[in-house]
């Protein structure tokens, strides 16, 4: 069994759903090594997540993010924690309901991803800065 385990550090997004996929596979090529196994995702952060959808169609990311805003909007008045801003709790909410982590299979040295599929990081804040992820390839 291998294992590599590597840190991406992505520069600043803009607040939205963004396709990371050639920057994951960029970083740890050494996915190349193995012809069955897994590919784990963990973004280190409370307020950005993490999920697999449509890699074609720009207009699906923004799509994401209008029903998200609706889903969770700010300056709700029971929201308490506003002190890091307005934007703050429903990015919160919103990393709990997409999740932290992402599992990918890894066939014959490639991610087995859906043609149509790719990995998006959702940035739930207006200004994020830099996210770090922990990128985990295992198999053999």
């Amino acid at each position: 069994m291998k294992f590599y385990q590597k840190e991406l550090n992505l520069k600043p997004k803009n607040r939205g759903f963004h396709l990371i996929t050639e920057e994951v596979l960029a970083v740890i090529p050494e996915i190349k090594n193995i012809s069955i196994g897994q590919l784990h995702v963990f973004i280190k952060h409370t307020s950005a997540s993490l999920t697999i959808n449509e890699n074609a169609d720009a207009t699906v990311r923004k799509d994401f993010e209008s029903h998200f805003n609706h889903l969770v909007p700010e300056n709700m008045p029971y929201f308490i924690h506003t002190y890091e801003g307005l934007d703050d709790m429903p990015a919160h909410i919103k990393n709990s309901l997409l999740g932290c982590s992402i599992q990918i299979p890894i066939t014959n040295g490639s991610l087995n991803l859906g043609v149509w599929q790719g990995i998006y990081l959702c940035e739930h804040r207006n200004s994020g800065g830099s996210r770090s992820l922990v990128l985990t390839a295992f198999g053999k």
